[in-house]
């Protein structure tokens, strides 16, 4: 039963998910730049302008917000942000 109990709770550890809501990482990080204050960062929404970042493929994405990108600034604000709640968030304001 325990080894089982510990196969359980390493395959859940493992699994990589966000661990916060797009919507409040938007909200608390994001926003600033990405409800129009900037005009380089796509706004919130706008398939148009996300379409050719999304192009690019998520591992990019989420290299450019960790690194920084042009006026980015690294992590975006976020510095508590996983890779899974970068791919989050990307998602959500891209839709």
């Amino acid at each position: 039963m325990k080894k089982v109990l510990a196969a359980c709770c390493l395959l859940v550890l493992s699994h990589a998910y966000a661990a916060q809501e797009p919507e409040a990482v938007f909200s608390r990080s994001c926003s600033v730049c990405h409800n129009g204050q900037s005009p380089m960062a796509p706004k919130k929404g706008d398939q148009e302008a996300w379409k050719p970042r999304l192009a690019q493929g998520a591992d990019v994405l989420v290299k450019h917000v960790t690194e920084g990108f042009k006026a980015m600034p690294a992590r975006g604000l976020c510095m508590d942000c996983s890779d899974e709640d970068y791919k989050a968030v990307i998602a959500w304001m891209s839709k």
